[in-house]
């Protein structure tokens, strides 16, 4: 299969803000055991807590919107070397800064890196692009949360959806902000992408990052968007 996985910038770094070079290791294990079991990758890193912590002070500093997604296009480009590094030979060796580069890129066998693209889009969204791009059977979305809840589900009685339509998930999502920084588990734009090219997507918690090869092999883990109709 070809897949696109997009990894939360959150999944790399500690409570302290530290790389979690453990964690790191752990997902390029995983991704290594999706190629080894013959897949295609492209990999969509986000920024996370270093790219949210130079938003705000260069907002505080008077950036404007611009400024501040250039910033967490270069941290998500940054975080995508690192995961780069830990996959080693498996990975295409430079991180891919456009789409015409992930056509050339994607057919050398080797897993294609990417960050951000451009301002006004978020890493959701490149990773929506780059599935409809390079035709991707499969987009893997992990986050640090265990799926599409039908409310926040840090509020009492919120309840893990299974199963949930691009409309759904849009009026689930439609109250996430959409400054630099502020994206949360899909934005509009990726949520219209993966809608107009009814893209089957996963989104689940990669803390544990075997959850990455068991989502491949056909386990049923987080939450699968289903196309309307």
């Amino acid at each position: 299969m070809q897949l696109v996985v997009k990894i939360g910038g959150s999944l790399l770094y500690d409570e302290n803000g530290h790389a979690h070079l453990d964690k790191i290791r752990g997902l390029a294990g995983a991704l290594r055991a999706v190629m080894d079991d013959g897949h295609q990758l492209v990999v969509v890193v986000g920024g996370g807590r270093p790219a949210r912590t130079f938003i705000s002070a260069a907002r505080a500093l008077g950036a404007n919107e611009t400024q501040c997604d250039w910033i967490g296009i270069k941290v998500a480009r940054l975080n995508a070397e690192l995961l780069c590094a830990a996959l080693g030979e498996y990975a295409y060796p430079k991180i891919v800064e456009d789409l015409d580069e992930l056509e050339v890129a994607r057919h050398t066998g080797r897993a294609v890196l990417m960050g951000g693209l451009i301002p006004g889009q978020s890493t959701n969204a490149v990773a929506a692009v780059a599935a409809e791009i390079v035709g991707a059977d499969l987009l893997l979305n992990a986050t640090n949360v265990d799926g599409v809840y039908d409310r926040d589900p840090k509020e009492s009685g919120a309840r893990k959806l299974e199963r949930v339509t691009v409309s759904e998930l849009d009026r689930i999502l439609s109250g996430g902000g959409t400054r630099a920084g502020e994206y949360r588990l899909f934005d509009p734009v990726a949520i219209r992408v993966v809608g107009r090219s009814h893209i089957s997507t996963v989104i689940f918690n990669g803390s544990d990052p075997t959850n990455i090869l068991r989502i491949v092999r056909g386990e049923d883990i987080g939450t699968r968007v289903m196309p309307d109709g």
